[in-house]
């Protein structure tokens, strides 16, 4: 089976500042692989390498079997999205939810746009009755849905989620982690995220990367992780800084319905 992602050696270089030292992941379709770590440890680098937005010094990155050159053609944006993670820099706030979304759809030349927008927007449960409001006058969890939205229009198959809750607050940001577990299952998706809360990669991913100072320090499963199964010093202390952080399959107790509903 052909890797969704497969990276290797990748190195990114700042003005001599090497951000990333070699590092190597691969990820399966229909995966959930997490990057975690402290901040400034590579995690958003390597995300921003894979999308086009930080230069590749050297080493390798495939997306589907194809290499990734120095730019990115449509056909890749049509397959790899990415949501960011703060809501209200990633959105327009003079534009409505409506053009946001045609957007993307009016580069890539798609003509089934009306059916693309009902279908995303009653996906992450805004529903049509946010279509022609402005992002401004959105709340921060319906800017983080609409900015999902906006990524899955296209129909990729995967998603790049950098800190995609952290500006969120706890009870919406349990909200949002189980809509992209649910569109995950829905759509087939596979995912590579990025938190510095490992109780969040753990509920989301499969297996993860820890990460430090542009390097990997060791991967592992989410079962491994909770049990304590894990090599490094640096690893363990993460673990002691995250204790408490339990795996659920729905956090904070939310039900489908309450994860589904149209926000006011």
């Amino acid at each position: 089976m052909t890797a969704a992602i497969a990276i290797s050696g990748l190195e990114v270089t700042f003005n001599r500042f090497r951000a990333l030292k070699g590092v190597s992941l691969v990820v399966q379709p229909g995966g959930s692989f997490g990057l975690v770590g402290e901040s400034g440890s590579g995690k958003s680098t390597l995300l921003r390498a894979i999308a086009g937005l930080a230069p590749i010094t050297s080493g390798t990155a495939l997306v589907q079997g194809r290499p990734l050159g120095h730019h990115r053609d449509m056909e890749f944006y049509r397959q790899v999205q990415m949501v960011f993670q703060d809501p209200y820099g990633s959105l327009h706030p003079r534009q409505t939810v409506d053009r946001l979304l045609q957007e993307p759809l009016a580069i890539h030349g798609i003509g089934d746009g009306e059916k693309r927008i009902r279908r995303a927007l009653d996906e992450v449960g805004l529903g049509s009755g946010f279509r022609f409001r402005y992002a401004h006058q959105l709340s921060g969890g319906q800017r983080q849905r609409l900015a999902i939205a906006r990524a899955l229009i296209l129909e990729p198959s995967i998603l790049l989620l950098d800190e995609p809750t952290s500006a969120l607050d706890a009870s919406v940001q349990a909200e949002v982690l189980n809509l992209l577990q649910d569109l995950r299952q829905q759509r087939k998706l596979t995912f590579l995220m990025v938190s510095h809360d490992l109780g969040v990669i753990h509920h989301m991913c499969e297996r993860l990367m820890v990460m430090q100072n542009g390097e990997s320090v060791e991967e592992v499963t989410a079962e491994d992780l909770v049990a304590g199964h894990v090599r490094e010093e640096y690893t363990l202390n993460l673990l002691r800084a995250s204790k408490g952080f339990e795996r659920s399959e729905r956090p904070f107790g939310l039900s489908a319905a309450s994860r589904n509903r149209s926000i006011p």
